[in-house]
C-alpha cells in the first residue's frame, strides 16, 4: 500500500539517492536548479510516496517570481519515482496531491520544465508562458504552466527567480 505524505527530515538522504538514480549528476546543471539552490521548498509542498518504510517517490514545489512583473509562482520539480515502481500511478498521485495542496494554500500558478504529453493530463500547457523564461537554457516547448487561479499567468513576464525561504546556515563549529 502506497502512502503519500509530507516529506520529513529523515527522508532527505533517500530522496537525494532517488534523484541521483532518476536524473544523475546532470540534475545540478539544469536551469531549475538556479531557483532551487540554497532554498527550502514552498511551505507544505514537499511530498513523498512510501511503500512501507521505503521512499518510492518525491515531488517538491518551490517559491519563485517572474522578475519583470513580480508575479508569484511555484516551480514544480523534480518529480521522481523509483524505477521498479513506475507505471503504478505513483507519479500521477504525487502530481495531483501537489496541485491540490498548492491550490488549497492559495497559490495562483505552477510552472515546470517537462514533457508536455505527460503533464498535459494535469492541466499544464504552454498557454500564458510566452513572456516567461527560465534563468538559463531551456526549451520553450517544455516550459509549462497551470493556473490554479484564473488569470494568474495573465500579467506574468520575465525570468523566474527564487523567492522562497533560504536554507538555514549551519552553525559554525570551533575546533578545540
Amino acid at each position: 500500500m502506497i502512502a503519500y505524505m509530507n516529506e520529513q527530515t529523515g527522508d532527505v538522504f533517500a530522496r537525494e539517492m532517488l534523484l541521483d538514480r532518476a536524473f544523475g549528476p546532470a540534475r545540478f546543471r539544469k536551469s531549475s536548479e538556479k531557483i532551487r539552490s540554497g532554498r527550502l521548498p514552498a511551505e507544505g509542498l514537499a511530498l513523498v510516496a512510501r511503500d512501507g518504510d521505503r521512499l518510492v517517490g518525491s515531488v517538491r514545489l518551490w517559491d519563485a517570481a517572474a522578475d519583470g512583473s513580480g508575479t508569484p509562482l511555484l516551480l514544480l520539480g523534480p518529480l521522481a519515482v523509483e524505477d521498479d515502481c513506475r507505471g503504478a500511478g505513483i507519479g500521477a498521485a504525487l502530481m495531483r496531491l501537489a496541485v491540490e495542496r498548492a491550490r488549497a494554500l492559495g497559490h495562483g500558478a505552477v510552472v515546470l520544465v517537462g514533457d508536455e504529453p505527460y503533464y498535459r493530463r494535469f492541466g499544464f500547457s504552454t498557454d500564458g508562458m510566452e513572456r516567461l523564461a527560465m534563468p538559463g537554457p531551456f526549451e520553450p516547448a517544455r516550459f509549462l504552466g497551470l493556473e490554479l487561479v484564473a488569470g494568474a499567468l495573465g500579467g506574468a513576464e520575465g525570468v523566474l527567480r527564487p523567492a522562497g525561504r533560504l536554507v538555514p546556515a549551519e552553525p559554525a563549529t570551533v575546533a578545540a
